[in-house]
């Protein structure tokens, strides 16, 4: 029986036991930058949303409604200058703790 020596006993479960919580946290960042990306989309789409719905002269109040309709938790700012209305959007990603913002502007009277 001259097999492994006995100061190699369990070393795959040593090796095993560090590597598993590496590749655990490996997966779960890749999981919250996927989930970011997706929700940054969202808040993007929901910002343009809002700035149309405000340039037509609905309420502020129905901007954020469109925003946490579309990315729940998310805040909501709304800018004018001259003609130009512009929304802000800003939600945190929920697994990398990431605020994500997004900003988009549209014309005042345009459909």
């Amino acid at each position: 029986m001259t097999g492994r020596g006995l100061g190699e006993r369990g070393s795959v479960v040593a090796e095993f036991a560090i590597a598993l919580p590496a590749v655990v946290l490996v997966l779960l960042f890749g999981a919250g930058a996927v989930s970011a990306s997706g929700m940054s989309v969202r808040l993007q789409d929901a910002a343009s949303d809002a700035a149309r719905i405000v340039a037509r002269g609905e309420p502020d109040a129905r901007a954020a409604q469109v925003m946490q309709s579309a990315v729940a938790g998310s805040t909501t700012g709304v800018e004018r200058v001259g003609d130009v209305v512009c929304v802000t959007a800003s939600a945190v990603a929920p697994v990398i703790a990431l605020t994500l913002t997004a900003r988009a502007c549209a014309l005042a009277g345009g459909l």
